[in-house]
């Protein structure tokens, strides 16, 4: 099982575990069946839409409306999910799996558009096997696309169970300097209810809820950080452990 551990910029050292090529193939594959599906059902209305009506204008009209309902999706697909739904496609979320860049941060616009600018040559050039290849051999799940824009995939379903530890797990480190000192503002039944809402929430992937608990968090403490939502909330909950026992 190949992992990459990310060191924040907040001091913050996570670890995740990358996706397997075989999820990335599977979830490639996923995707070209909803693209052919797709293509399929433009061109059977298309067909319908012909037999109403034989105007040669009409047809013509229809003609390049079929392409760009068919050529637009095909070229955009990848790139278009991914920037709307947080790092993933159809395909990647039947995988549970999801882009990130190397410092654990959300990829950027502009690092979207790398991956896929070079899907060209990671996908386009022998059915896929330049992708393949350099997945296998970088060691960090990288095809080319991923190396030019600092990014790779990773899985967000967790490996074992999640556990999120007590207080006295949260200060048992020596020499712990916390991350966010804004985590005093925090009552200590609030700190309580993040706490059981998080367990809920790892422990039934439900990345909503995570992302609701850390916006109120946020809202509360004026904290404006790039860290992910339950690496965020893990951390809030270690700096409160810590400076209430200081």
């Amino acid at each position: 099982m190949a992992t990459i551990r990310v060191h924040t910029a907040q001091n913050v050292t996570l670890e995740y575990e990358v996706a397997s090529l075989g999820d990335r193939i599977t979830a490639a594959i996923i995707d070209n069946v909803i693209l052919v599906a797709w293509i399929a059902a433009c061109f059977l209305v298309f067909s319908s839409l012909m037999d109403l009506g034989r105007n040669s204008n009409g047809s013509i009209v229809g003609v390049i409306l079929v392409g760009l309902l068919v050529g637009i999706p095909y070229v955009f697909y990848n790139l278009i999910c991914e920037v709307y739904f947080n790092g993933q496609s159809l395909g990647k979320k039947a995988r549970n799996i999801r882009v990130m860049r190397l410092d654990g941060t959300a990829p950027r616009l502009g690092d979207y558009l790398l991956r896929w600018l070079l899907r060209i040559i990671d996908v386009g050039l022998f059915s896929g096997m330049v992708a393949v290849i350099t997945i296998a051999a970088n060691g960090k799940g990288q095809r080319l696309g991923d190396l030019a824009a600092g990014t790779t995939v990773i899985k967000i379903r967790p490996v074992a169970p999640h556990a999120v530890p007590t207080a006295a797990d949260l200060t048992a480190v020596a020499g712990y300097q916390p991350v966010f000192p804004q985590a005093a503002l925090l009552a200590d039944h609030d700190v309580t209810l993040i706490r059981q809402l998080l367990q809920r929430a790892a422990s039934h992937n439900d990345y909503l809820l995570l992302n609701e608990i850390a916006n109120k968090v946020k809202t509360i403490t004026g904290i404006q950080t790039s860290l992910q939502d339950e690496p965020f909330l893990k951390t809030i909950l270690r700096d409160h452990a810590h400076l209430a026992q200081a």
